[in-house]
């Protein structure tokens, strides 16, 4: 069985499932305002030991700079949906080509602190691309391995008081890299869905 088809056949048979998801931070926004939608790719290299690729942004962006994240961006009134948003940021954002993509499918949304309704785009990618970052955008591309990020045991739950409250979040370490925040709720997803064993 290929890549995309064990991913693809670990997404639909996980559907339906009593699994516990994270669904973000929407009960802590303001329900009378419209999320902005958004998508990301969740991009994973086709290879014996596959890995998911994700960026760090870079310090000047005015929201969540330096952060680890998977490219991605707002859905734009010109884009056909998440899917086309997600491999339209990612061409722009490191410069993947978008028909190098075999899209798998939607995984499940996830409600950002900052308004954003995330949805994640997976998709398999051959390895070894030349992967070039947006100098606007992109500090650095780098590679996890999938079965390191969907393992259990490396996702740590931690808690911050922010604005006078308590609040949870998951935080995965990997090379010296900090992957938190939504990112590491929609691998945490993932992992919860996929039930990977790589």
């Amino acid at each position: 069985m290929t890549l995309a088809e064990r991913l693809r056949h670990a997404l639909e048979t996980a559907h339906g499932t009593d699994t516990v998801l994270l669904t973000g931070d929407h009960l802590d926004l303001d329900q009378a305002e419209a999320p902005m939608h958004a998508a990301v790719l969740v991009a994973v290299t086709d290879r014996a030991e596959p890995g998911v690729i994700l960026t760090q942004r870079t310090e000047t962006l005015s929201r969540h700079p330096g952060q680890i994240a998977f490219p991605g961006g707002r859905i734009d009134p010109g884009d056909d949906g998440a899917v086309a948003a997600a491999l339209r940021e990612a061409e722009e954002e490191i410069a993947l080509p978008r028909d190098m993509v075999t899209v798998i499918g939607e995984a499940d949304r996830y409600r950002t602190i900052t308004g954003f309704d995330v949805t994640p785009v997976i998709g398999v990618v051959p390895p070894d691309l030349v992967l070039v970052p947006s100098a606007a955008e992109v500090a650095l591309v780098f590679e996890v391995p999938l079965a390191f990020a969907l393992d259990t045991a490396n996702h740590v739950e931690a808690t911050v008081e922010w604005q006078g409250r308590n609040r949870h979040y998951y935080e995965i370490s990997w090379d010296g890299h900090r992957i938190w925040g939504a990112t590491a709720a929609m691998i945490v997803n993932l992992s919860r869905r996929l039930r990977w064993n790589a």
